[in-house]
């Protein structure tokens, strides 16, 4: 008989489960202000203890603090501010939408809304990103048109894809947001092979790509960061690590063993780990990345330390796996909350107008859905049928020629 001990396979488990107290209010964190700036052409080297800090630029009290604080006018923060609050109302609308059988699906951004907007305000209108379904706030922070958005999701006759995407998986070319993927480790490959053919034809634009801390469990993920490393891609490849990947937590993807953001030093890229509910700090930390890349350093990996407040999608209910009181326990509290407090410390916002804003915002999305509305919700209406004949090849062969006669269209 064998002397040595048994081996026993480590299954992951979260600190809390349903009908347990949250155990996030305990999590210790690095203060606002507290992680160093290096400066953007450092050696990768020299980078090494960013993944394990926590880039917070935001105090408890809603003022920037720290070497991270970027240069932002009170106009640019107000315009993010809006395009958080109108995110979030836009969520609220639809999400009711989708319970009222209006479309067949739907996801919310709820406590992410800072990531997109502060990253599309950030970045130029060449570049170009590689989006997963909680970045709605990039689009939003572009004034992408909030009705053809709707006519999206309701797949009705003037959908602008055209019904060929699950709603909520837009494609906005011209607003630098790349067609959206259920597929969400795709995000990384593409973006970087987008970046490296700017590169090749010596242009001067670069990309940014999202997936969520689940998806780097996969082998997507692992490749990306390859090609990125070895061709020096200048992109920005963003860990969106929401704490939870559908019903598994970040353990199941190695989030109990390190940083997600430290991923980066195997593929000797730089690593920064953000906190994703501080606009001002993510801001910053894409800001550095983007001077990084456009100098031809390569890439950057984010961590973007966020939670996600509701639930994976409408398929999706939360309380099944996680207490019911996680969301309010969140200690790096509500995005949209702590950039007003900050406008407000500043002089350059107050309650009052915050209420105006938001019940000007709830105006719009509501006009909107009812002009889309008024075209046609789920299954009221349809783009022509001709359409699926349309953007399949450049010059169409026998095969569609034929089908299309039959269908006489």
């Amino acid at each position: 008989m064998s002397n040595c001990p048994r081996l026993d396979l480590h299954i992951p488990e979260p600190a809390s489960r349903p009908g347990e107290q949250s155990v996030l209010g305990v999590l210790v964190l690095p203060e606002a202000g507290e992680t160093r700036r290096p400066d953007t052409l450092a050696p990768e080297p020299e980078l090494r203890d960013l993944p394990f800090g926590l880039i917070r630029v935001l105090d408890d009290a809603g003022r920037a603090v720290g070497p991270w604080q970027p240069s932002i006018s009170p106009d640019r923060l107000r315009h993010g501010l809006r395009a958080m609050m109108l995110t979030r109302a836009f969520d609220e609308r639809l999400f009711r939408a989708h319970r009222q059988g209006k479309t067949s699906f739907y996801m919310k951004s709820t406590g992410e809304e800072a990531i997109g907007a502060a990253q599309s305000m950030v970045l130029g209108r060449g570049d170009m990103c590689f989006p997963t379904y909680r970045v709605m706030s990039w689009l939003h922070a572009r004034d992408y048109p909030v009705t053809e958005m709707v006519n999206q999701i309701f797949s009705n006759a003037k959908d602008p894809l055209k019904g060929r995407q699950l709603p909520i998986l837009y494609s906005a070319r011209d607003y630098g947001f790349y067609s959206l993927s259920g597929n969400v480790g795709s995000r990384f490959g593409h973006a970087v092979g987008w970046a490296m053919a700017s590169a090749y034809k010596n242009d001067d634009k670069i990309a940014l790509a999202y997936i969520g801390e689940g998806t780097t469990a996969e082998g997507d993920f692992h490749e990306a960061l390859t090609f990125a490393s070895v061709y020096h891609a200048p992109c920005i490849l963003c860990v969106t690590n929401n704490q939870w990947a559908i019903s598994s937590f970040s353990g199941i993807a190695g989030g109990d063993e390190t940083t997600f953001a430290a991923k980066a030093i195997a593929y000797g890229l730089p690593g920064l780990r953000v906190d994703g509910n501080d606009f001002l700090a993510v801001w910053a930390a894409t800001e550095w990345a983007a001077e990084r890349a456009r100098a031809n350093k390569g890439a950057t990996l984010i961590e973007l330390y966020t939670y996600r407040a509701g639930g994976h999608s409408t398929s999706d209910d939360p309380t099944k796996y996680r207490p019911a009181d996680e969301a309010e326990t969140w200690p790096l509290g509500d995005p949209v909350e702590r950039l007003k407090q900050h406008l407000i410390g500043l002089g350059e916002w107050d309650e009052e107008r915050h209420a105006a804003l938001a019940e000007e915002l709830d105006q719009q999305v509501r006009a909107a859905v009812k002009e889309a509305e008024a075209v046609g919700t789920l299954g009221k209406s349809k783009p022509p049928v001709s359409e699926m004949f349309e953007g399949v090849f450049k010059e169409p062969d026998w095969r569609v020629i034929e089908q299309r006669r039959e269908l006489g269209v």
